[in-house]
């Protein structure tokens, strides 16, 4: 299932969203997409940091543990 949304972009970005498009022989739909995923995919792994930075329970292992640990 998908969903139509509709945005208001700055000419600045329309117009570099048009040249990649035309570029890339792809729909402009298509890189926005793009974009959103890939936004929404770091999004996701910055709270999964912030999370774990603020866990005090978390172990904190030094770069030279880590290196020993995994036999570097």
């Amino acid at each position: 299932m998908s969903q139509v949304i509709s945005i208001r972009i700055s000419d600045e970005i329309a117009y570099a969203l048009k040249k990649i498009s035309d570029e890339t022989e792809r729909a402009k739909a298509f890189h926005v997409k793009k974009a959103l995923e890939t936004y929404i995919n770091e999004f996701a792994d910055m709270q999964v940091a912030l999370d774990r930075l603020h866990n005090i329970g978390d172990e904190i292992i030094s770069s030279k543990d880590m290196r020993k640990k995994l036999g570097l």
